[in-house]
C-alpha cells in the first residue's frame, strides 16, 4: 500500500478532518509518513476563507513538481478548495486529484487509482447525512482534542464560501459525541475543544448545544471544554449562565462580528444588528465575571463607507476585545457577494483600515494582559519548554490566555498548575509557581 504524507491549512475543523482522513487510511492499510521525501503520495487539506489559503496552495504545489519529477510522487487536494474549485486545480499538471469534506471514504480508491496513472479524478458530492460520527480520529500527541460536534451551515453569509463546501447543516448525537470525548480523557487529553461553523444551532432530535455542552462537561477527567464557533444571532441565556456556573467550561468566548455598522451587517446577511451585538457582548461580561472576548472582523466589505467603518472602529472601542483576527475583505467563489456586489473598496483603503484597527486592538489587548498582573490563576501545561528556551514550559488560562513560566524539572504537558502573574509581553503573561 502506498505511503502517505498530509499537510493541514486553515481552521480547526481541517485539523479535524485531517485526523478523520488519518484514520480512513490507516483503516485500509496505508502508511502515513512524517516526510514528504518518504511518500508515495502527498495530500494538502485546504481552507478557501481567504485569499491568501488559495495563493499558499497554489505556490505550495508549486514546490512539489521536484518530488513528481524525481520520485514519481502524486498530489491530492483535499477539503475546501477541492469542493470550491475542482475545475480550476484539475487543470493543474501537478495535482492528481480533488476530494471534498464529504468524501474522505473514499480517499482510499481514489489513491489508488492515481498510482494506476489514472489522472484529473475528484470526489465532490455534498451530503446531508454524512457526519463521520463513526470515525475515531487519529490525534497527535497534544493535551488537546478537536471535536467536530456538526458538519456544514445553514446561516448563507453573503461574503462566506462554507455552505457551498461543506454543504447544509447536521448535527451528531450528543452520545456519539460524549463517547469520543470520554475516548479522548482515555488517550490522556485534558482538553476538548467543540467544533462547529455555528455550534449555536446544534440540534439532534430535542438535543440543542446547551444539551450537548452540560453533557460533555460531565466526562470524568476532562479539565476544560472550550467551543468554536458561536454566532451572535442566537445566543441562549441558558448557555452563559451554564459557563458561568461549570467550572471546566472555559471562560472564553469567540464571538465574531465582522463589522459594526447595522447597515454592512445586513448586507452580509448577518441577522443581528449593532444594539443587538453590543448588548449580547455587554451581557456576557455581566454574567460570566472575568469572561475573555475575541472576535473575527472584516474591513473594506464591499459599500462599506469611511463613516460605517468607523461605526466599527467605535464598537471596538466600547467592547474592547482581549483578541481580534482583522481580515481584508477579499471575494469568494459562489458567494452572493462576488455575484451582487462589486469590490468597490479601494486596496489602499482597505490597508488603512486594517492598519488602525489592527493598532487598536494592540491597545485593548495590552489593557486586558495588564488587568492581570499580581493575580493569581490556574494555567494547564501544554508544552514542556517553549521555543526559546528549555528552562520554561507554557500554558493557558482558562480564557485561552498565554502564560510563560519556569520549568522547574518536574512540570510536563496536562499539568494544572498555580501560578501568580508577574510580568507580560505584548501577547503573552509571565508568571511563577505558586508553591
Amino acid at each position: 500500500m502506498a505511503g502517505i504524507y498530509i499537510e493541514t491549512y486553515g481552521c480547526q475543523m481541517n485539523e479535524y478532518d485531517s485526523e478523520l482522513v488519518k484514520t480512513i487510511l490507516h483503516e485500509n492499510h496505508h502508511d502515513l509518513h512524517g516526510a514528504e521525501e518518504d511518500a508515495d503520495v502527498i495530500l494538502l487539506n485546504t481552507c478557501a476563507v481567504r485569499e491568501n489559503a488559495f495563493n499558499k496552495i497554489f505556490s505550495r504545489v508549486g514546490n512539489l513538481k521536484h518530488l513528481r519529477r524525481s520520485h514519481k510522487v502524486k498530489v491530492g487536494i483535499l477539503g475546501c478548495m477541492a469542493q470550491n474549485i475542482k475545475n480550476k486545480l484539475l487543470e493543474n499538471p501537478n495535482i492528481d486529484f480533488c476530494v471534498g469534506p464529504d468524501n474522505y471514504r473514499e480517499l482510499p480508491e481514489l489513491i489508488q487509482k492515481s498510482l494506476g496513472k489514472t489522472k484529473n479524478e475528484s470526489s465532490t458530492r455534498l451530503s446531508k447525512e454524512e457526519t463521520y460520527s463513526d470515525v475515531q480520529p487519529t490525534r497527535e500527541d497534544s493535551i488537546n482534542a478537536w471535536i467536530a460536534i456538526m458538519r456544514g451551515c445553514d446561516n448563507f453569509c453573503t461574503f462566506c464560501v462554507v455552505p457551498f463546501t461543506r454543504g447544509r447543516e447536521r448535527s451528531r448525537s450528543v452520545e456519539s459525541i460524549v463517547s469520543e470525548a470520554t475516548q479522548a480523557v482515555k488517550e490522556g487529553k485534558k482538553q476538548v475543544t467543540l467544533l462547529g461553523q455555528n455550534v449555536n444551532s446544534y440540534k439532534n432530535g430535542e438535543d440543542d448545544f446547551c444539551t450537548l455542552i452540560e453533557a460533555v462537561s460531565e466526562v470524568k477527567g476532562l479539565q476544560r471544554i472550550r467551543f468554536t464557533s458561536p454566532h451572535p444571532k442566537d445566543f441562549p441565556d441558558h448557555l452563559l449562565h451554564l459557563i458561568a456556573q461549570k467550572e471546566n467550561i472555559c471562560k472564553q468566548i469567540h464571538l465574531p462580528l465582522q463589522a459594526g455598522n447595522t447597515e454592512v451587517l445586513t448586507r452580509m446577511k448577518r441577522d443581528y444588528s449593532r444594539e443587538e451585538f453590543l448588548h449580547l457582548a455587554q451581557k456576557m461580561r455581566k454574567l460570566i465575571p472575568g469572561v475573555s472576548l475575541s472576535t473575527d472582523i472584516i474591513v473594506g466589505f464591499p459599500g462599506e463607507r469611511d463613516d460605517q467603518f468607523e461605526d466599527t472602529a467605535s464598537l471596538m472601542e466600547e467592547v474592547r476585545f482581549d483578541s481580534a483576527y482583522i481580515f481584508k475583505y477579499s471575494p469568494r467563489e459562489g458567494t452572493y457577494a462576488l455575484k451582487h456586489y462589486p469590490d468597490d473598496v479601494h486596496e489602499d483603503e482597505k490597508k488603512r483600515r486594517i492598519i488602525k484597527l489592527n493598532e487598536m486592538q494592540r491597545k485593548h489587548t495590552t489593557e486586558s494582559l495588564s488587568r492581570m498582573l499580581g493575580l493569581e490563576c490556574e494555567v494547564l501545561v501544554e508544552r514542556e519548554e517553549t521555543h526559546l528556551s528549555k528552562e520554561q514550559c507554557q500554558g493557558r488560562t482558562d480564557q485561552g490566555t498565554t502564560v510563560v513560566i519556569p520549568q522547574n524539572g518536574s512540570l510536563k504537558c496536562g499539568d494544572q498548575v498555580r501560578v501568580i502573574i508577574k510580568d507580560k509581553t505584548a501577547h503573552v503573561l509571565i508568571g511563577e509557581l505558586i508553591s
